[in-house]
């Protein structure tokens, strides 16, 4: 596993003190998003290694280790999870825009990285790790994604000449030191196939000319390299030249010159044997290659011969279906012109019997349209029949009931008549009774006044 702690010397590293903040590092541009492309982000934060086995992850120390298994190139994209070829303009690769694909892990960690929102101490121990320079790298690209562009050369100062080598394209191929990356990351917008954030102006300005005042230095390796091809270029020119007479070296001559010499020296300590050998060889490798210049004249001639067979092949296959095919055209139109007479005798048969029909079907409509005249004056009569029938009924019923009215008035005026009778005789029978009834009263009171006398009378 990767230890945290097994770190480079940070004298390289000429950063300021931190001041008020401390071990606080500040967030530039967006705190959401780490100022990465959109595509990217969604990516991320939809792929089920960032979402299962990230989300595991809580610590620092397992994050680093994580890096450390898992990382092997800093592309944002896996390789052959994002076809852009055929694509131009904001389809393809050009702004940072695309069509997504599969996520690297190394992008997934970094915002992994983002989300554990790293110290100063953390992130110095990120670019100062001795275990894998994707440690390193992750930490750089943090430090380009979230620190502010003012910053960037005094992080990036110790270590632009780091020959510390990585291969950071997926599945290989684009071999770089950590200077020559950390170059490209302060002068170069594009990473791939996404974009860094912009940096001011101002600011790019004082960048390129630091860079200019600081050429990046050549490595020893690539000397030591040179010097190889060198010695290489000089022993070939004096294998070439081994026939022709030698020279004595002059003082100034360069040290490839010296380099042959030595070889001479050592071709003559051998002998003419080794000569012979050398001959040997070189007639063996000639006939190897008039060997395969016989093979290849041959194969050449095969093909050609095939070719051509084929090409004829083709020609009269061409032919025949040409051929073919006038002749089934000619047959076509022949049977083209008997259906054409065909189908205007039927066209004509068709017309006749349509006419038939019409006539039919007009001889039917007039038959049927006399039926419903004729049943429509039925109907009328009928109605108007019934309509006189019911008038009828209805003047015998109004009669009828007028004549019950005129009898039920009679009677009510003979019962009314019979009424009055009634009350008349009855008040006539009553004022008859009070008659008679005064009377009697009246000779009543005269009897009594009589019998009342004759009793004054008596008494007197």
């Amino acid at each position: 596993m990767a230890n945290v702690g097994n770190q480079l010397p940070t004298q390289a590293v000429s950063k300021p003190a931190p001041g008020k903040h401390g071990n606080v590092l500040p967030l530039w541009g967006n705190e959401k998003t780490m100022n990465l492309n959109p595509m990217i982000l969604t990516n991320v934060l939809s792929s089920p290694y960032f979402k299962v086995q990230l989300y595991e992850l809580k610590t620092y120390h397992e994050v680093v280790d994580e890096i450390y298994f898992k990382v092997t190139h800093v592309e944002p994209w896996e390789k052959g999870s994002r076809k852009t070829a055929g694509q131009t303009g904001m389809c393809g690769g050009v702004r940072g825009v695309g069509t997504g694909g599969i996520v690297s892990t190394a992008f997934c960690l970094l915002y992994k990285l983002f989300t554990l929102k790293l110290t100063r101490k953390q992130l110095m121990g990120l670019i100062t790790h001795t275990d894998s320079p994707y440690i390193r790298a992750l930490g750089f690209m943090y430090i380009r994604y979230t620190q502010p562009p003012t910053d960037l050369i005094e992080w990036y100062d110790g270590f632009l000449d780091d020959e510390e080598e990585l291969d950071v394209k997926a599945g290989g191929g684009c071999v770089m030191t950590i200077g020559e990356m950390l170059r490209s990351f302060l002068t170069k917008l594009e990473w791939f196939s996404t974009l860094f954030p912009r940096i001011p102006v101002p600011v790019q300005k004082i960048i390129d000319q630091q860079m200019k005042a600081r050429p990046r230095k050549v490595a020893q390796k690539e000397t030591q390299e040179e010097e190889a091809t060198f010695a290489e270029t000089g022993r070939q020119g004096e294998r070439r030249r081994s026939r022709t007479p030698r020279r004595t070296p002059s003082p100034r001559r360069s040290p490839k010159r010296s380099r042959s010499r030595s070889h001479h020296r050592e071709k003559d300590r051998h002998g003419p044997s080794f000569d012979r050998e050398l001959e040997r060889e070189r007639d063996r490798q000639r006939k190897e290659r008039e060997g395969r210049d016989r093979d290849r004249d041959r194969s050449d001639r095969g093909d050609r011969e095939r070719r051509r067979s084929r090409s004829a092949d083709r020609n009269q296959d061409r032919r025949e279906r040409s051929r073919d095919r006038r002749s089934e055209r000619r047959d076509k139109e022949r049977d083209g012109g008997d259906d054409r007479n065909r189908r205007k005798d039927r066209d004509h048969h068709k017309d006749r019997g349509t006419e038939r029909e019409r006539s039919r079907d007009k001889k039917s409509r007039g038959e049927t349209d006399d039926r419903r005249h004729k049943d429509d004056r039925e109907r009328h009569r009928e109605e108007r029949k019934a309509k006189r029938s019911s008038r009828s009924r209805s003047r015998e019923r109004r009669h009828k009931s007028g004549e019950e009215k005129s009898r039920k008035r009679e009677r009510s005026h003979s019962r009314e008549r019979d009424r009055e009778r009634d009350g008349e005789q009855r008040s006539h029978k009553r004022s008859r009774s009070k008659e008679r009834s005064h009377h009697q009263r009246e000779s009543s009171n005269d009897h009594s006044k009589h019998s009342e006398r004759r009793r004054s009378q008596s008494t007197e």
